[in-house]
């Protein structure tokens, strides 16, 4: 009863999301976007920067700023990109310039990028060598929801899209969520629900964007918001908490099973865990366009653990 239930609310939130255009063409041709003149920008690091044209060339090591980038339909603009970034598909056979917090200082400036973008945690360590080689360095560092529709917003205006396709974007990642929202069954309502992020364990905050996503599926999270949207926690802290629902990537899972009384919890004795495969996992934790898919994935977790649709 419980996997038809899951089918058909996995078919209603696809059908959902497919309506508002989340799920296709975000790897359109930059030739079908009308581009505007690039306006001036304050990156995370309190910098402004304006690039004197519409570039052509674009690093983007950070996955979700490779997705965003794509789905404003500048896919084809990017040159290189880190190893972690791998959606859409076009991109995979992109150069791959070192990872995340590693980047390849020499083939990204091989690479001739009129732009490139970094995490925060990136732009510690190589931000002043790509300046002093003469590149331009965007540094951007999403937690919440908001700063997703803000990093949209910002990329359009760097780029030269204009600030209305931006907005479209943000204006159907949210009608997805909604539309997750709407699938969820009534027995879920206020579930208590425990989102490991990566093995430590780290955890999903309230005021995470996967926190604030639950909170949009009316559900409850056990984690507290004082330590901050991705507090590393004891795994005793899970023991205490003891939620509805445990969601987590399969290869937090693989410690998982390690925590002290995890046989014990209410969640694992009564199968009510969800172990999201590395693909779904990717979906989840990026806060950029595919969040509307996340709230889709875990909505689906939901409905399969805690009953069917009201």
């Amino acid at each position: 009863m419980k996997n038809s239930v899951f089918k058909r609310t996995l078919a209603r939130c696809a059908a959902a999301l497919l309506l508002h255009g989340t799920l296709a063409g975000a790897a359109v041709s930059a030739s079908a976007v009308q581009l505007v003149p690039p306006q001036a920008i304050t990156d995370d690091r309190g910098r402004s920067i304006r690039l004197p044209q519409t570039p052509r060339r674009i690093v983007s090591m950070v996955p979700s700023l490779t997705e965003s980038v794509c789905a404003l339909q500048l896919c084809d603009r990017l040159v290189g990109v880190d190893r972690y970034s791998n959606w859409p598909e076009s991109v995979r056979g992109l150069p791959v310039l070192g990872g995340g917090v590693d980047p390849n200082v020499e083939a990204i400036v091989a690479a001739r990028p009129e732009v490139v973008l970094l995490s925060r945690a990136a732009a510690v360590k190589v931000a002043a060598r790509l300046e002093a080689l003469g590149l331009t360095v965007v540094v951007t560092e999403v937690n919440a929801q908001n700063g997703i529709h803000q990093s949209l917003l910002r990329l359009a205006r760097l780029l030269g899209v204009p600030e209305a396709d931006a907005q479209k974007v943000w204006r159907e990642i949210n009608a997805g969520v909604d539309a997750a929202a709407q699938a969820m069954p009534a027995a879920a309502k206020n579930a208590r629900v425990y989102f490991e992020v990566s093995r430590g364990p780290y955890a999903a905050g309230p005021q995470s964007f996967i926190g604030e996503t639950l909170g949009r599926l009316g559900v409850r999270n056990v984690v507290p918001a004082e330590p901050g949207p991705f507090p590393r926690l004891s795994p005793e802290f899970l023991l205490r908490a003891n939620p509805d629902v445990i969601m987590m990537g399969s290869r937090s899972m693989q410690v998982a099973t390690s925590y002290p009384g995890w046989e014990r919890l209410a969640a694992v004795k009564a199968g009510r865990v969800c172990i999201f495969p590395q693909e779904e996992a990717d979906i989840i934790v990026r806060p950029g366009p595919r969040m509307a898919e996340a709230a889709r994935l875990m909505a689906a977790c939901l409905t399969d653990k805690l009953g069917p649709r009201k």
